[in-house]
């Protein structure tokens, strides 16, 4: 997901989808160990779409607090 997008959702549904990325890359991580994992791509565009989202969390603070 692109981060123009990520700017389109409500404050509940990026921490949602922080949550979701987080579980995502945590089983990820654990197929690795495991050797059961394909695409090991996977995790390194799990962990950019984790910085994605708390970079527009970080933003979105920013904003508020030059208000």
């Amino acid at each position: 997901m692109r981060a123009r997008d990520l700017r389109d959702l409500t404050d509940d549904d990026l921490q949602q989808k922080l949550a979701d990325t987080r579980q995502e890359l945590f089983n990820l991580r654990f197929q690795a160990a495991t050797g059961a994992l394909d695409n090991s791509a996977r995790l390194r565009l799990a962990k950019r779409e984790i910085a994605r989202i708390l970079t527009v969390q970080r933003e979105r603070e920013t904003q508020l607090e030059r208000t």
